[in-house]
């Protein structure tokens, strides 16, 4: 999906790729020196030529003009510089363009510094990814979670939320936390709602909860905000705790969530 973007958009475009470029040099890519250069790095064209793409659209898009930006020319670009994680990331947010490669993200390990965050944490904790589907959690939420974390087959937080039987006697005042949740979701995905994954999640909701499908038609937009969270366990009875959500540093598509017991 494209979107148009400002003339301040495209000349920051321009000026992050001409950066790209002129710190790769001729050796990087196994290119001759080729004697003295007048600019540092690699010329346009043999940039346009390592992307694959025409001299014409690379020199254009360097340049801030209005033009168009496809996501399969951007993502050749990413590969042919040679950009890191943030970088591509930084790339397709500047040309308002998704990544068609995001959709494998999905599946990106949760780094072992996390991991072992969740081995310490002694309250429930867990990492969402973008799709908000559990990635990782510790014994306390597989506790806590039943039917969901509890080696349950379903693992994504709006499915367990709207489709499991269980969650509506878990999760005391369901109704209210259920219509949060769908606008804090559409909060969290507001740039990606054209995300293959993500449109896959909202449309077999959609079809599948006729709940889900109002709170979503209604189009609220809440802030991931935290705050009290009580449940009816059918063994501890009624637990309250605060809910405290931190993004990992590197991983913007992670998330990690703690609930601590809510002091009385």
């Amino acid at each position: 999906m494209m979107r148009t973007i400002s003339r301040q958009q495209r000349r920051e475009l321009g000026d992050f790729v001409r950066s790209l470029r002129e710190r790769l040099h001729p050796a990087d890519i196994g290119l001759p020196h080729g004697g003295r250069r007048r600019t540092p790095g690699l010329r346009r064209e043999e940039a346009a030529q390592l992307c694959g793409l025409s001299v014409t659209w690379y020199t254009w898009l360097e340049q801030g003009r209005e033009m168009s930006l496809s996501s399969a020319a951007l993502s050749r670009l990413s590969g042919a510089l040679r950009l890191g994680r943030a970088e591509r990331a930084y790339l397709f947010e500047l040309a308002a363009t998704l990544d068609p490669d995001m959709d494998d993200q999905t599946t990106v390990a949760v780094p072992q510094s996390v991991m072992s965050c969740l081995d310490l944490i002694a309250t429930p904790a867990y990492v969402l990814d973008r799709t908000w589907t559990a990635r990782a959690w510790n014994p306390a939420a597989a506790h806590l979670f039943a039917g969901w974390l509890d080696g349950a087959k379903e693992t994504n937080l709006l499915r367990f939320i709207f489709l499991t039987r269980s969650a509506k006697t878990l999760i005391r005042d369901h109704e209210n936390r259920a219509r949060r949740v769908v606008a804090e979701f559409r909060a969290d995905v507001s740039a990606h709602l054209a995300d293959p994954a993500i449109a896959r999640l909202v449309n077999q909701l959609e079809a599948s909860s006729a709940d889900f499908r109002r709170y979503w038609d209604e189009r609220l937009v809440l802030g991931r905000d935290g705050g009290q969270r009580t449940f009816r366990h059918p063994l501890d009875g009624l637990l309250t705790y605060e809910q405290v959500t931190f993004v990992p540093a590197g991983h913007p598509d992670l998330k990690l969530t703690m609930l601590v017991v809510s002091p009385p």
